[in-house]
């Protein structure tokens, strides 16, 4: 299948979408680039745009990132001087029918699109493409942990609110480091995946029994579980890591007026940026082929 006519707009994002450009351009689109972290050699053959509205310009397919929208409607661009909130003017520049490919879409997103006819395909949950990004994730978890902490990861007392793909990886990685690890979640399918992989699975109504005892708590659901309420509960030694995508797992407002540390730890898989970004690759290639051969 030739992509030789098909331009991708990359739009936001971390040092992922390096690797992400460089695999769109090795495929044989001609490929815009606008809102990561520009390497200072550049990336031959890719079009660095002056900003986002002239990289979607033209674009058959645009490739937003993975980590979830802001509640502004900001896509994930964490060295970006600006905030890249798409508005309809910025898509209109795009070709018809276009095609946006991205972690998940908010209202706004939605409702632009949807007047454009551009059609959005969404990946957040797709478990084959958080599985190959998983090993990145949790090394990055480690590390976040390990920088924060004056306690081994060895022996230490750790809470898992939530028990999907990622807090699966993690959970068994802790065990493994001789964590005593305990797994909060509501799917008992899940609990019973935490027990058998050495865990102590409790339900989310047990956690107030709990988390006086924790020193480190990890929450992996995009939805607020963990209130100020819960939060009262925790050791004033405690770390709270959220991987979770908007507005995550832990109030971090009320965890900083509780003199608690709190990391968001968005976008870890950008620790591995090459590794990752070519497992990514893997993931949206399958879906450009499809757009690719629906038009023929």
């Amino acid at each position: 299948m030739s992509w030789k006519n098909t331009v991708i707009a990359v739009v936001a994002g971390d040092a992922r979408e390096q690797e992400i450009a460089r695999c769109a351009l090795r495929a044989g689109a001609t490929v815009r680039a606008y809102g990561f972290p520009w390497p200072d050699e550049g990336i031959e053959g890719v079009y660095h745009a002056r900003d986002a509205a002239d990289a979607l310009k033209g674009a058959d397919i645009a490739l937003f990132p993975i980590p979830g929208i802001t509640a502004e409607g900001a896509l994930f661009a964490p060295k970006c001087p600006e905030k890249i909130i798409p508005t309809r003017d910025m898509l209109a520049g795009m070709n018809t029918p276009g095609h946006i490919i991205l972690g998940w879409a908010d209202a706004n997103l939605k409702g632009h699109c949807e007047a454009l006819g551009i059609t959005l395909h969404e990946y957040e949950w797709d478990v084959d493409l958080m599985l190959l990004r998983g090993p990145a994730i949790v090394e990055g978890v480690l590390k976040v942990i390990i920088e924060n902490t004056q306690i081994t990861i060895h022996k230490s007392n750790v809470m898992l609110v939530g028990q999907g793909t990622i807090g699966s990886l993690l959970t068994s990685t802790l065990v493994a480091l001789g964590a005593h690890v305990h797994v909060a979640a509501r799917n008992p399918v899940q609990r019973a995946a935490a027990y058998a992989a050495g865990a102590q699975s409790l339900t989310l109504e047990e956690l107030p029994e709990f988390l006086p005892r924790m020193d480190i708590v990890i929450g992996s659901v995009p939805k607020r579980l963990m209130e100020r309420e819960q939060l009262e509960m925790l050791p004033k030694h405690a770390l709270l890591v959220d991987v979770a995508a908007p507005p995550g797992t832990i109030d971090r407002e009320a965890a900083g007026e509780l003199g608690l540390k709190a990391v968001w730890a968005r976008g870890m898989g950008a620790r591995a940026p090459i590794t990752v970004g070519r497992s990514q690759w893997t993931g949206i290639s399958r879906r450009i082929e499809g757009i690719l051969e629906q038009g023929q």
